[in-house]
């Protein structure tokens, strides 16, 4: 495409639409019908320049005619208290449910590691000393030891604020860094589930594994959960700058993207929920079968959430992305 034709050409539409877009709201109604048609036609250059001849300062100036035109034509939208509950009962628990693939896989795969690295460690001795001399790993697992009062070393309530801060930074650092093709979401995850194995054989090697479960069960089983989610979604994301399937690069990222954020406030009131139960069911001094059964029915509610609410919501054409209102529109791909 010669660019200086194509300038030349459509220069006085753009111009015309840049006057209209200056009266704001004194258009007759011609003049609207008028301001409509030039912002569709404007935005069809932009992507034609985008994809055949881009020119940094044309695109620069059409990308902001149309942003304009777009406020205008469509007007601003604010978040109201019906968009949070849309957000809840369909948004977040629809994304949840269509990442399933991702994360439930992630889930199963990274139990069985830090099982297997639980027994590994438990059944080596020589493993054991490797991670820390015998007196410190005595101090660790013995009755009262360090895995028992760390969670009762802090008031509850700054203890739970901790631990919810920590698992939604690793939580976010999942969903952000997947678009760097996976790797440091696989990084993060294994670091998780390093420490829970070595956990594991530890307390199993002390033969008290049945107080290490008790005490990382009410909370661990949605706090995990959630992580997982956040892993797979993360791999989801970087799995789709690899391969974008029918949409091209930029539209798949921006879709998975979109969604993921989204993810992110809602992971982020899961682990708020998991760090009240560690913060304050953990440490308590309720028997073990009722601490971990609090932590079974969050982790079930959640899993209802997901499949009832979730499940629900992508039947009836949820995506967990935004409105397409809210959202560019988006080039045409071949098929």
């Amino acid at each position: 495409m010669d660019l200086d034709v194509f300038v030349t050409a459509h220069r006085a539409e753009w111009d015309r639409l840049d006057q209209l877009l200056l009266r704001g709201r004194r258009l007759t109604g011609a003049e609207a019908d008028e301001l409509v048609a030039l912002y569709q036609r404007t935005a069809t250059h932009l992507s034609l320049i985008q994809s055949t001849a881009p020119d940094p300062a044309l695109t620069a100036r059409l990308t902001q005619l149309v942003a304009r035109a777009r406020a205008t034509v469509t007007g601003a939208r604010r978040a109201t208290w019906h968009d949070a509950a849309r957000f809840l009962t369909a948004g977040f628990p629809a994304a949840v449910y269509r990442s399933r693939r991702w994360w439930i896989p992630t889930a199963i795969l990274s139990t069985l590691l830090a099982a297997v690295i639980g027994w590994w460690i438990g059944a080596h001795p020589e493993i054991q000393s490797a991670i820390a001399a015998p007196d410190e790993l005595r101090r660790m697992t013995r009755p009262g030891g360090e895995y028992e009062t760390y969670y009762s070393s802090h008031p509850a309530a700054s203890f739970a604020a901790q631990v919810w801060t920590n698992n939604a930074r690793a939580a976010a650092m999942c969903l952000v860094l997947g678009a760097f093709l996976c790797l440091p979401v696989v990084w993060i995850l294994f670091v998780n589930v390093l420490n829970l194995g070595v956990g594991i054989g530890l307390m199993s090697s002390a033969g008290r594994l049945d107080i290490f479960l008790g005490l990382i069960l009410p909370h661990g089983l949605l706090e995990l959960t959630a992580v997982f989610v956040a892993a797979g979604t993360g791999l989801r994301l970087g799995w789709t700058l690899i391969d974008p399937g029918p949409f091209s690069r930029r539209t798949a990222m921006a879709q998975q993207g979109r969604a993921a954020l989204g993810m992110a406030i809602g992971l982020a009131l899961v682990l708020f929920v998991s760090g009240l139960i560690e913060g304050f069911v953990t440490p308590s001094g309720l028997p073990t079968w009722a601490r971990i059964a609090i932590g079974v029915a969050a982790e079930a509610a959640f899993l209802c959430y997901v499949y009832i609410l979730g499940g629900r919501a992508v039947r009836a054409g949820e995506t967990g992305d935004v409105d397409a209102a809210d959202r560019s529109a988006e080039l045409p791909v071949a098929a």
